[in-house]
């Protein structure tokens, strides 16, 4: 419901603030009071345009807001996903805004945030119902006209209607997997040639993240293999001599290490020196049989050098396409096989898929045939009880149709049809569609006697506005009794001149205008007490001392 309502600087209130109660709330005012305002700022909540002028003369901008409770559930309606992202989780309440510049811009905003009028159009157009000479008349449009109509079929049929959607849903959901499948279709052989084969380039080289550093060794030691041999040998030649008859460093020490070892045991110092020179003949015969051995290795090999190269090169190919590194390379084969598994797999999903869709349709069709049924067996009392609705309501003779047409998809979101009512005011005259044959009041009266036929449903907020246009007396009882009982079920909201129905509102606001100033202002007021009954009696007719109209307006209020 609708639970606060401000209103700044829009025609002719300057700051107004209502705070709206549960049952019926009536707003009542003198003509040209400024009654109309209420409806414009609830058409500006909605979505509505903008009219020209519609800024207090004098102000910069204007400004409505709306504080409305969150209907569990609502949120859940596939159309409002992005809205509902910008609701913080399990909120009970949303604030739906709309400023008005002098100049004619507008913006809007929801929970705080910047919003689009579309996005008022879709939220408020589920929160409110607005029935009158604005233009929000929701009952013109074809979905809430069905609403009406699977409202009245009951409660079974609701739960029908449920899963028909579900079911159409799951046919969308199905039918889009399955196109896109099929657009793969004509790639699907490209990329698995693409796939194949570049897998097969890095399988073919087998990459080793370990390699790398290896393998540049060994490049820079076959570049300099005659150098390196070079060296070890000259190496090994000082250390071992250059023939077979011996010499060098090996030989030198052999023939100190002798010599010492003569006068062991004579002078501890020089048994160690002695013991350092045995030590190193020992690590100089160890050195020199490594850099023979190591001479010996190495040599000059071009064609071990060519491989070195090439396998080098092989990796930096891959590395280049994949990422910049043999892990990356590695990663890139992983996704190949992954999407070569897809692929391979996409013709039994397709064949799954097509299946799948079949039986959604199939699913579909059967429970859209059994809505039809139930919707074509609503129709005709729906008709007689509106009709007799209606003559209870200062239009007798007029009657409803209610026209079910082929969808043009064949199926929609609700149903294998589309519903329309129609409506003939008076008698001798062919039903047309509301937009096209109600007035304001008509439409408002025509809404009263649809609405209660059915579980409560819709928009938890209803608004009436010249409802009770051209009708008085017992009639004007009537009406007043039947927004009352709508009330039980829904919030609702009357702009009336009537007394009769005034009376029987569970909250009053009175708008009253000031012409003293510049510029003429109206302001709003929560009525209670004896207050109501001053408003009741000036509705009557009757002036301040008029006791008999305070004695009716009391009567009134008591039979309420």
């Amino acid at each position: 419901m609708l639970r606060e309502l401000r209103i700044e600087n829009l025609l002719l209130i300057e700051r107004a603030e209502l705070r709206l109660g549960e049952g019926l709330n009536a707003i009542t005012g003198e003509t040209g009071a400024g009654k109309t305002v209420l409806a414009h700022s609830l058409d500006l909540l909605m979505g509505g345009k903008a009219k020209s002028g519609i800024v207090r003369p004098g102000a910069a901008e204007a400004w409505v807001e709306g504080v409305f409770d969150l209907p569990a559930g609502l949120l859940d309606d596939p159309e409002l996903a992005e809205l509902a992202e910008r609701l913080p989780a399990g909120a009970e309440e949303v604030v739906l805004g709309r400023r008005v510049s002098a100049g004619g811009r507008t913006s809007a905003f929801v929970a705080g945030r910047a919003a689009t009028a579309a996005d008022l159009k879709a939220l408020g157009g589920r929160l409110v119902a607005f029935f009158g000479q604005h233009e929000h008349r929701k009952l013109t449009i074809s979905s809430t006209q069905m609403e009406v109509l699977d409202g009245f079929a009951g409660a079974k049929h609701l739960a029908l209607r449920e899963e028909y959607r579900e079911a159409h849903r799951e046919v969308g959901r199905l039918a889009g997997e399955l196109a896109e499948l099929r657009e793969r279709e004509g790639s699907r052989e490209r990329d698995l040639d693409l796939y194949r084969y570049e897998l097969s380039e890095i399988e073919e080289v087998e990459p080793d993240p370990e390699e790398r550093a290896a393998l540049a060794a060994d490049r820079e030691r076959l570049r300099h293999a005659e150098g390196l041999h070079a060296a070890a040998a000259g190496a090994h030649a000082g250390l071992a001599g250059a023939d077979l008859e011996g010499g060098g460093a090996a030989a030198s020490l052999a023939v100190a290490e002798s010599n010492l070892a003569a006068a062991t045991g004579v002078d501890p110092t020089l048994d160690r020196i002695a013991e350092r020179v045995a030590a190193l003949n020992v690590e100089v015969g160890d050195v020199a049989a490594e850099l023979r051995d190591y001479a010996e290795s190495i040599a000059a090999d071009p064609g071990g050098l060519v491989a070195v190269e090439e396998r080098l090169e092989a990796l930096d190919r891959l590395e280049r396409k994949h990422g910049g590194t043999v892990e990356s390379v590695l990663a890139h084969a992983e996704r190949c096989r992954a999407e070569i598994a897809r692929l391979e797999g996409a013709e039994v999903r397709g064949a799954e898929a097509t299946a799948a869709l079949a039986e959604a349709e199939a699913r579909r069709a059967k429970l859209g045939k059994k809505l039809s049924a139930g919707r074509e067996k609503a129709a005709g009392p729906l008709e007689e009880r509106v009709a007799s609705e209606l003559a209870s309501l200062a239009m007798d003779g007029a009657r409803l149709e209610v026209v079910l047409d082929p969808h043009p998809d064949d199926y929609g979101a609700s149903g294998r049809e589309t519903v329309e009512l129609r409506v003939a005011p008076n008698p001798g005259i062919e039903p047309a569609p509301l937009r096209d044959a109600a007035s304001g009041g008509e439409l408002s009266r025509v809404m009263l006697a649809l609405s209660g036929l059915g579980p409560a449903a819709g928009a938890a907020t209803l608004v009436f506005d010249e409802i009770d246009a051209g009708i008085g007396g017992n009639t004007a009882r009537v009406v007043g009794e039947r927004l009352k009982a709508l009330g039980a079920d829904h919030q609702v909201l009357c702009i009336t001149h009537l007394p009769q129905v005034a009376s029987l509102a569970d909250v009053h606001f009175r708008l009253e205008k000031d012409t003293d100033t510049d510029h003429a202002v109206a302001t709003v007021e929560r009525l209670s007490g004896e207050a109501v009954v001053e408003e009741i009696r000036r509705m009557l007719g009757g002036e301040g001392g008029d006791e008999a109209a305070t004695q009716h307006a009391r009567e009134l209020l008591a039979a309420a």
